[in-house]
Formats: structure tokens, C-alpha cells, sequence
């Protein structure tokens, strides 16, 4: 090499540069990442590009930047492993061509490979009635049914009282419940509808919504009333949301509908894919758990160890005070719908604990941190300790810090956390947060809003743990009860929510909505259980879900997994020795279990051998072990220390 030349710059580096700058310095280097990921792609450096592409795509961009991301994940595709693989079908009365292509490049950058049915324009009714239409040829795992204001059949009659208007939406919903009940018969999947955007015109003027059957009263009705009456299978999207954040005139611009037959403008097709996205991802169990915040200077203003408790900026009198207690009270929003609330800074820890208990204006309180980690290592080790102390991915943290250069550390060396990029002005950071959606959901249950309860209960166990003089002790001061039985309709949602959530105690990671719950409970020769746990710490809540059917004379298990929160109490043995009890009522003489390897379930590897399973067989051609356990009379209880109670968890 001459002295002139220099190695070119890795792709990650590239990528790296494009977070944190605006304006032209943004596009310069956009443009040179870009231009050096179409090299590498020539090179055949496909992971690479893959890697970087990932790292960019995010839901800030503009609509042309988007596109040449898109011809990029085009030629990526199935060149490069991916986490998960889904089937989704768009069915739609607009063009839904170019949000296909933004839902597709959202999801690539999850790992998610998905494959499309795009449903021809306009006819998604025909195609829903029909049983043998292209829709339940292709068998979608999630249904995305992307309509608009214009399908609403009761459209605005301001001759209506408030009986007829109440008349017209009773009939209005009823059709639309029978498309998803088709939908549910034919197909059993997830549904993901959008809400209809209420015009920005109003002809009442300032009585739209007072005066029955106007459209903009007409709209705000059908959404509250899909709302209350969508069923476990169906989520609705908030489209109605997502055009009042960006503005109803600019979003509802009727050039764009009257002459593409698109539903917005289109430099809002972005976030509006990337919001339909985020749905699927949370199915798929790729929501984020846990933010993690620092603190000098993101929770308040100043450096608490050098401007001391009376310093530092927070609280009533200026408006920089005044936003970072915004901020906290959202921050405290999340955890009450049971989002974790973790502390990563480099602070003293008594001087960073002193402004949690003593100061006035703090919204956070200690006891609304799960995890509180105050030193002077680098962020991403401590991140990763975070990570193991709550018994979550790595991959489950996003990171809040108000210094660029540490984020840049903590993207470089822990990658799989997810950092959004935080400006210098507080008054921007719920927004920025709100944008990358990463804490999305299908539902919420009781059980989410008591999340932080669970984990302030665990420690308090740990504690005991540590001065226990063994674990069999330990186990039996606990005084644990489990109420063990099938999914019912008032766990359903709770049982989809920890199938497709849980990660690492998970034999097999197969996914199932709470539609393929639904038609699976109606088949005889499935078993389904849950188990909820509680013990004299609290209620742990519904912690174990496992799914099996007969075969022959077989009970074949094809979902089993648990909260990592409840490792080693002996619950895999509760579990097993009721399955055996239920196997052996139907006279059946074996039980088989299938392990199958996933990057993170590797806790489960030995887990059919630890309860006396023997090897069915070599391991098949991705890794998977079949396993089998006689039922003879040689067979007996697995010990444990669980009493089972036939009370079950007042969540559920």
C-alpha cells in the first residue's frame, strides 16, 4: 500500500456517523454510507450491509432516503440470517404498494424476515368473504387491514338524532365484527386494523362533535367503539393518532388520495410504517422491556457531584426545570404500565441515591428504579450487568443519556441496545423517545401494571436467598402456591402476551397470537396450562405457559416456557408432574418434548434431560432434540416444594 492510501472505513463506522448530525452533514453522511454499502454489496459483503442498514433505518428519515434503503434491503433479501420469519397480508383501499416496501425495510432492520401478500386495491372485503381467496392460500400469520375514513358506510347525515346516529354505529360495527370473525374462521390470525382519521374540514364548525351525525362526531364514535369491541385477535392501529401528531390538513391532503390513491402524504408513509411495524414486532415479542436512564444533565440539569443538591436544575421557576420534570413524569408513566426503570450513571452512589430521597422536586423515586447502577466503569459493561440482574436480553434496554459520546461508546460496544438520539434540549426528549416506539404492545393487562411490583419482590428474595443456609431451605420458607389450569378467556391475552415475549426459558420460541390461541383451545386434542405463582414476598402472577396435543399415544409438548423471574422454585417440576397426571388420564404412555436452539434459549438446553427425558433420536439439521419419558408405574413425582391451590391470581 502507498503511503497516500488509506484503508477504507468499516461500514459500521460509516453508519455510526450518520446518528447525531443535521442538515447537509446528515446527507453527506448518509450519501457516503449508502454509496459504501452499494460497494460492499458488490463485494459480496452481504452481513455487512446488512449489519449498517439495520443501524439507519429508522423512522426519522425522510421518504427518498427510505427508498434508497429499500433497494438495498431488496437485494439482501434472503442472503442474510435473520432473528424470525413471518407472512403478513396488506389488504387495503388505497395504494399500499410503497407501505409495503417501508413495512418490509422496518421489519428487515428488527431481523425479521417477512413475506408479503398484497392484496389487490380496494376489493378487501371480497377477499376476507371469500374463503378460498388468495388471502387464506397464502395462511398470513398477521392481517394488516389498511383502511380508511372513506370504508366507513355510515358516512355524515346531519338529519340523524342521537338514536339513529347510535343506530348507524351499532350496524357499522356488527360489520366489521363479521369480517373479522371470517377472518378468525378462515385463517385464526392476528389482525391489525387502523382506527379512521377524523376529517380536517368540519361542517358543523365549531359543533362537529356536538351535533349528531356529523362526520367528524361519526368518526370519534366508531374509534371509541373500536376500541371497547376489538376481541383479543384483533389490535387496532391508531392511525387517527399518527395524522393529529403530524397535523390533519397536511396529513389528510386530498391531492395525494385523488391522484395516487394514497392515505397520506407521502413523506408520512414513513412513520405511518414503522408505527404498523412496531405492532408486528411487539407480536413477535420484540418490544423493549427496560429504559434505562442517566442522570446528570437527563433527569436534571447540571452535574449532581459538583453542583450538589441545592445546584442542580429541576423542578418549578425555569423552563429547563420544568421540562426535565416533564420528562420524569413520563419516564414514571411507563413504569406504571410496566416498563422497567433502570439507572446507568457514572456518579458516586450516595451522592446520585441523595437526589432520589431528599430532593423535593424529583417525580422518580428510588423505589421506582428496578435496577440502580451509580460507578465509574463504562456504560456498556454496566448496561450488561443491567441486563443480568433483571433477567432480560441485552437486547431489551434502551438507553437514555444526554452525552453524545457516551452514546457513541455504547453503540460501538454493546450494539444491541437500542440508543436513540437525545438532542441538547430536554424539551425534545419524550418526543424523541415516542418516535422509535420501542415500547409498543398489543395489550395491557393487570398483570403489566404491577411488572415493577413482581421485580421489588424479587430482590427482596434474592436478599433472603443469599442468607439462606441452602436453596432447599430457602425453597421451603417461601411457602409457594401455584394455581395451575387451562388458558381461559380472561388469560388469553396474558398467555399470548408471555408466548410471544419470552426468549430465553423457551424450548421452542413458536410464536402464537392470541387468534392462533383462540382456534388451538378449541381443538380437543390440545392441552393447554398456565401456571401463577405467589409465595409470602407477593403474587408473582402468571408465569408459565406450556401447550401440548396427542398424537398417537403421545403427548407431544409444543410450547413450554416461564418468566425467567422464577428460575430454579422448582415450578418445571410442579408443571411436569401434572402434565404426567393429565397424560396418564388419557391413558397415554409417553411424553415428548422438542428443544429447539435459538442465540438466546441456551438456558433450556439440558432442561427434558434435567427432568428425566431420554434422547429421541440425533439432533436435526438447525440443532433440534426430541426427547421422550416413559409413563410406567416406575414413574415418580418430581420433588418440589409448591402447594397447588385452586384459587386462581386476582389478575387474571
Amino acid at each position: 500500500m502507498k503511503p497516500s492510501e488509506t484503508s477504507p472505513r468499516p461500514l459500521a463506522d460509516l453508519a455510526l456517523d450518520c446518528l447525531g448530525k443535521n442538515g447537509p452533514d446528515w446527507e453527506a453522511a448518509f450519501c457516503a454510507a449508502t454509496a459504501a454499502m452499494r460497494a460492499a454489496l458488490a463485494r459480496g459483503e452481504d452481513q455487512a450491509v446488512a449489519d449498517a442498514l439495520r443501524r439507519i433505518a429508522l423512522p426519522t428519515l425522510d421518504y427518498t432516503s427510505t427508498q434508497a434503503l429499500i433497494r438495498l434491503r431488496k437485494k439482501l433479501r434472503g442472503r442474510v440470517p435473520v432473528r424470525q420469519k413471518v407472512r403478513i397480508a396488506v389488504l387495503g383501499s388505497f395504494t399500499t404498494t410503497q407501505l409495503v416496501a417501508l413495512l418490509d425495510l422496518f421489519l428487515f432492520a428488527a431481523g425479521i424476515e417477512a413475506e408479503f401478500h398484497e392484496g389487490d386495491y380496494g376489493v378487501f372485503r371480497q377477499e376476507v368473504l371469500d374463503p378460498g381467496s388468495g388471502l387464506y392460500a397464502f395462511k398470513p400469520q398477521v392481517l394488516f387491514l389498511a383502511t380508511t375514513r372513506r370504508d366507513l358506510g355510515c358516512g355524515a347525515n346531519l338529519a340523524l338524532d342521537g338514536n339513529g346516529e347510535a343506530a348507524a354505529i351499532e350496524s357499522e360495527l356488527r360489520a366489521w365484527a363479521g369480517l373479522w370473525d371470517a377472518v378468525q374462521r378462515n385463517a385464526g390470525c392476528q389482525i391489525i386494523q387502523n382506527n379512521f382519521v377524523a376529517p380536517a374540514s368540519r361542517a358543523a364548525a365549531n359543533h362537529e362533535l356536538a351535533l349528531p351525525g356529523s362526520l367528524g362526531r361519526i368518526v370519534a364514535a366508531m374509534n371509541r367503539a373500536f376500541a371497547a369491541a376489538a376481541p383479543t385477535f384483533v389490535t387496532i392501529h391508531d392511525a387517527d393518532h399518527l395524522a393529529a401528531s403530524w397535523g390533519r390538513w397536511r396529513w389528510d391532503d386530498p391531492r395525494f388520495f385523488h391522484h395516487a390513491k394514497l392515505p397520506c402524504d407521502p413523506e408520512f408513509l414513513v412513520d405511518y410504517a414503522h408505527s404498523v411495524a412496531s405492532l408486528v414486532m411487539a407480536q413477535l415479542g420484540l418490544a423493549k422491556k427496560c429504559l434505562v436512564l442517566d442522570l446528570d444533565n437527563t433527569l436534571w440539569g447540571g452535574v449532581i457531584g459538583d453542583d450538589g443538591l441545592d445546584g442542580i436544575r429541576l423542578g418549578q421557576g425555569t423552563p429547563e426545570g420544568e421540562a426535565f420534570v416533564d420528562f420524569q413524569h413520563y419516564a414514571k408513566s411507563l413504569r406504571q404500565r410496566g416498563i422497567l426503570l433502570a439507572v446507568c450513571s457514572k456518579n458516586n452512589e450516595a451522592t446520585a441515591l441523595e437526589v432520589f430521597e431528599k430532593h423535593t422536586e424529583m417525580v422518580l423515586r428510588r423505589a421506582d428504579i428496578s435496577c440502580f447502577v451509580a460507578n465509574w466503569e463504562d456504560k456498556a459493561t454496566n448496561l450488561r450487568l443491567i441486563a443480568k440482574t433483571l433477567n432480560i436480553g441485552v437486547d431489551s434496554l434502551v438507553f437514555a443519556d444526554d452525552n453524545p459520546a457516551e452514546r457513541l461508546i455504547v453503540r460501538r460496544l454493546a450494539p444491541e441496545v437500542a440508543v436513540p438520539e437525545l438532542s441538547d434540549d430536554v424539551t425534545s426528549y419524550v418526543r424523541t423517545l415516542e418516535q422509535h416506539r420501542y415500547f409498543q404492545v398489543l395489550s395491557l393487562g393487570a398483570e403489566d401494571l404491577k411488572r415493577t411490583e413482581f421485580y421489588r419482590a424479587d430482590a427482596q428474595r434474592r436478599d433472603e436467598q443469599a442468607s439462606a443456609g441452602d436453596l432447599d431451605s430457602f425453597l421451603r420458607s417461601l411457602d409457594m402456591t401455584a394455581h395451575v389450569g387451562p388458558i381461559t378467556p380472561m388469560s388469553l391475552e396474558r398467555s399470548a402476551q408471555l408466548i410471544q415475549r419470552s426468549n430465553q426459558f423457551n424450548l421452542t420460541t413458536r410464536r402464537k397470537s392470541a387468534a392462533e390461541l383462540s382456534a388451538l383451545l378449541a381443538d380437543d386434542a390440545w392441552i393447554s396450562r398456565t401456571v401463577s405463582l405467589a409465595d409470602r414476598f407477593g403474587d408473582n402472577g402468571l408465569i408459565s405457559v406450556l401447550l401440548a396435543h396427542v398424537d398417537g399415544d403421545a403427548l407431544e409438548i409444543d410450547t413450554w416456557l416461564m418468566s425467567c423471574r422464577v428460575l430454579r422454585r422448582g415450578v418445571e417440576q410442579f408443571l411436569l408432574n401434572h402434565l404426567v397426571g393429565e397424560a396418564q388420564k388419557r391413558g397415554l404412555r409417553w411424553l415428548r418434548g422438542v428443544y429447539v436452539p435459538t442465540q438466546k434459549n441456551q438456558l433450556v438446553r439440558d432442561h427434558y434431560a434435567g427432568l428425566g427425558f431420554a434422547s429421541a433420536g440425533p439432533a436435526g439439521a438447525a440443532g433440534e432434540t426430541t426427547w421422550e419419558l416413559t409413563l410406567g408405574e416406575s414413574w415418580t413425582p418430581r420433588p418440589n416444594f409448591i402447594k397447588e391451590t385452586n384459587h386462581g391470581p386476582s389478575a387474571q
